[in-house]
């Protein structure tokens, strides 16, 4: 199957990326390549662009598209949690731009057999990005305690009937292993109201999420590579995120907010004692929205959000 996916936000992250011919810049999350042909397209013979994606068939697709820019594009296979170190294997220390594109691809979404849909009753639960690991969903659903099970729901899925859908699974999974995208559809059915099944879109959405973010462990990597990326910039270098969840959202402004105003002292304190500086400044008060045209076209752009940062050493 061709890999296919709609950049969310695309004119407005190029934007803001502010792209110098002879600059570096970093795709954290290269997926179809469609942010980096814009990015490849603007460099000169001297710029270059680094792509980095876990997902094999990310990199297959992002190869081919990439193809024109091939003499200034180098495509990593690997996590962007490990792009600090990968750069310095290529004897870079500082960049003028990375961009990160949360969350799942279309491709993800509209492939069955990679398991990240409840849409597709015999698909099954895999939801790996990338696929040489061995941990699935599968395993998650089947072994995780009914505690466990709760508390990812409920923190990264943010369900209000969490505490029933774990218990439901537990119950169901004693007659034997819940396999496919049906079987744990009817479970999560069954452990919540008619009448809010109603309204709110599928009653499997929030649970599948928490499950693809507990396996991929989204939220931690992010958490722990945001400073890191920001000491990869270049004076003026700009780090440009697009989240689709309030969870990575609330990571993303935190984070920036604390490398603009990172001092500790208390508020009476005349002068800072703490002594830590400002990384830079905070470019979006508030987060770049999609316009109302692109949300038509791209139904999955609706809870996009574009937040960037601004490098000052």
């Amino acid at each position: 199957m061709e890999f296919h996916h709609k950049s969310v936000l695309l004119e407005e992250t190029i934007e803001q990326l502010h792209i110098k011919p002879d600059g570096i810049y970093v795709d954290g999350t290269l997926g179809g390549a469609g942010h980096s042909y814009e990015i490849a397209s603007r460099l000169g013979n001297s710029g270059r662009l680094i792509g980095i994606d876990q997902d094999a068939d990310a990199i297959a697709a992002a190869g081919e598209r990439l193809k024109p820019f091939q003499e200034k594009v180098t495509i990593i296979r690997n996590n962007y949690a490990n792009m600090a170190e990968e750069l310095h294997r290529m004897n870079i220390d500082k960049v003028d731009g990375i961009l990160l594109d949360l969350g799942v691809s279309s491709f993800q979404l509209d492939t069955p057999g990679r398991g990240f849909t409840y849409r597709e009753e015999d698909a099954p639960l895999d939801m790996r990005m990338d696929q040489r690991q061995t941990l699935t969903a599968r395993d998650i659903v089947n072994s995780y305690t009914e505690a466990e099970l709760f508390r990812i729901i409920r923190d990264f899925g943010e369900d209000r009937f969490a505490k029933n859908i774990a218990k439901h699974i537990v119950s169901a999974r004693q007659a034997g292993p819940i396999e496919t995208a049906g079987q744990l559809n009817d479970i999560i059915r069954a452990s919540i109201p008619m009448k809010v099944q109603s309204t709110g879109g599928h009653p499997a959405k929030r649970t599948y999420q928490a499950l693809r973010i507990e396996l991929n462990k989204e939220l931690e990597v992010l958490q722990n590579t945001l400073d890191d990326m920001i000491e990869l910039l270049a004076e003026n270098g700009r780090l440009c995120i697009i989240t689709f969840h309030s969870l990575e959202d609330r990571i993303v402004k935190t984070s920036f907010r604390k490398n603009e105003h990172p001092c500790t002292c208390p508020p009476d304190f005349p002068v800072c004692v703490c002594g830590k500086k400002s990384k830079g400044k905070v470019i979006t008060r508030k987060p770049i929205l999609p316009g109302e045209q692109e949300m038509e076209e791209n139904s999955r752009s609706k809870s996009a959000k574009l937040r960037v940062f601004e490098r000052h050493i």
